[in-house]
């Protein structure tokens, strides 16, 4: 398996087709500052030493020096190999509210980000624990399947915006089901789930859904985040975003039904604030959870080839230097003789 390690550097190739552009130009500048002084025939019958091929082979070593420096750059990597690894942990699945409410200012920066963070630094905290990522609004998607690759859990998670789910609304029983089917079936009794939302204007019967979890031994906590007095949603161009009567929209904290959802799933529920999203508080309830013991297949020890590359571009570089775009005398009587025996 084959693999760039840092790919942006590959942007570096770019520069081989302005190389030869202004090289190009360059040969061109010179064929007219011949033509001043003559035919340019004539011209080069009395410059026996210039060489027309040596400029286009130093040009072609110099573009091959580039390539290889660039992909050196970007580290490929080779040589992975599967393994299966087996930890003793459990399964938690994230389900992140997107709906445009969440981008209310009430936390800092908005409802969305906040939490963002807040599951980033839980993922930091999570040891030989699979981690998952559904994303809902007016339906739910998964984000990241289960896994063990926390850095990976992080690059997705900082993808996620409310453009995640194209239809909004507050889904959280279409969350619940999508979360019950995406664990796998080694954790029977090491499976939770963690709803992040503001509970606002939900579409389905989720406290049905939560004992239905709950009877597959899938433990539901909830979070509330928001503030129950409100906030307005911010739309792009600064404005707020308004109902049809243009009455601008004030999006409040439900905690009600976020509470019957984790009574129904036999987890508990947490409202976040500023200083403290509620994760620690479930974090240590997930620490006291039987543990199973966990086989997953990841891809290990990948060996760096940059300094292969880096070692065919230095010599690329050598070999230009040596290389003069005038011939020496001995390329002289070289070609004299070669002209000789074709006669």
């Amino acid at each position: 398996m084959l693999q760039l390690a840092q790919p942006d550097y590959l942007w570096l190739l770019a520069l081989i087709p302005v190389m030869v552009l202004i090289y190009i130009y360059h040969l061109r500048k010179k064929k007219k500052a011949l033509m001043r002084f003559g035919n340019v025939d004539t011209m080069a019958s009395l410059m026996p030493y210039v060489s027309k091929r040596r400029g286009w082979v130093k040009l072609i070593l110099l573009c091959l020096a580039v390539v290889f420096f660039a992909v050196g750059l970007s580290r490929p990597q080779i040589g992975a190999t599967v393994r299966e690894v087996k930890s003793r942990g459990v399964e938690v699945i994230i389900a992140l509210d997107v709906s445009n409410s969440m981008l209310a200012q009430d936390f800092k920066p908005n409802r969305l980000e906040r939490a963002k963070l807040a599951i980033s630094r839980l993922v930091d905290k999570l040891k030989n624990d699979r981690v998952g990522l559904i994303v809902f609004a007016g339906d739910a998607y998964v984000q990241l399947p289960i896994t063990v690759d926390y850095v990976s859990a992080k690059i997705f998670l900082s993808s996620i915006s409310p453009e995640s789910v194209p239809i909004q609304g507050t889904a959280i029983g279409s969350a619940i089901g999508l979360a019950m089917r995406s664990f796998s079936e080694q954790s029977e009794r090491s499976r939770t789930l963690i709803i992040i939302s503001d509970g606002e204007d939900h579409e389905d019967d989720a406290i049905a859904a939560a004992k239905e979890a709950a009877n597959q031994k899938i433990i539901v906590h909830t979070i509330g985040i928001g503030s129950p007095e409100g906030q307005p949603i911010p739309i792009g161009g600064g404005g707020m975003l308004k109902d049809k009567d243009g009455n601008i929209v004030v999006t409040r904290l439900n905690e009600n039904i976020l509470q019957e959802i984790a009574a129904a799933g036999r987890g508990s529920y947490a409202r976040a604030t500023n200083s403290d999203l509620g994760l620690d508080k479930i974090l240590e309830e997930i620490g006291q959870m039987d543990k199973q013991t966990l086989s997953s297949t990841v891809f290990q020890d990948f060996n760096e080839q940059f300094m292969y590359l880096f070692i065919i571009c230095l010599f690329f570089l050598m070999v230009e230097t040596l290389i003069l775009e005038k011939k020496n005398k001995w390329s002289k009587s070289f070609d004299i003789f070669k002209t000789k025996n074709e006669a």
